[in-house]
């Protein structure tokens, strides 16, 4: 028959058990400002979504907000943009994939993959190639060939669905996920 022999704590033990846990204690105590700050600012936070209000932009312009640091191209498009713009065969695209935050990852690059209402084009204002930002073609001064936007430091150009077109950029501007909240307001992330 075995026999355990458990032997009675001493001071030795319990030093031991006190020791480890003001460690752990100290260790979490140092490591929480460090993991703390990969948190994102306070400022960044209050980006993450923003409402516009696109009542004063009128057919052809396109105006140029700041969400989370970066430009967003907000572009009321005309008939006949529109009808150019759905002409366009995803086959004959730099980028065949419509880049919209809202739909599967392998959706095609069709001009209704990219704008939820027809007339309203929302697309973040930064050149796929090496992040500069595009000047917005207008009625009044043409970028590039295809009316949408011309990137002047590599010469990227993109169209009035935001798609790549012409340029060393390998992808069509992102488009961010927003939703409409009235017929004049636009909320973005």
């Amino acid at each position: 028959m075995a026999h355990s022999i458990t032997a009675e704590p001493t001071r030795r033990d319990f030093l031991y058990v006190a020791t480890a846990a003001v460690g752990a204690v100290g260790a979490t105590t140092c490591a929480f400002p460090l993991i703390d700050q990969m948190n994102p600012s306070a400022d960044v936070l209050a980006l993450a979504s923003i409402e516009v209000d696109i009542s004063s932009i009128q057919p052809g312009q396109t105006v140029t907000f700041t969400w989370r640091s970066h430009p967003l191209f907000v572009r009321r498009r005309t008939p006949q943009e529109i009808e150019a713009a759905g002409a366009v065969s995803p086959a004959e695209l730099l980028d065949p994939a419509a880049r919209n935050a809202t739909l599967p990852e392998n959706a095609p690059a069709t001009d209704a993959n990219r704008a939820v209402k027809p007339e309203w084009l929302v697309v973040v204002g930064v050149c796929t190639h090496l992040g500069c930002t595009p000047q917005a073609s207008t009625p009044q001064s043409k970028q590039g060939d295809y009316g949408g936007w011309l990137c002047h430091c590599h010469g990227s150009q993109y169209d009035v669905a935001g798609r790549v077109r012409v340029g060393p950029a390998p992808r069509n501007l992102d488009v961010p996920p927003y939703v409409f909240l009235s017929d004049t307001r636009i909320k973005i992330g």
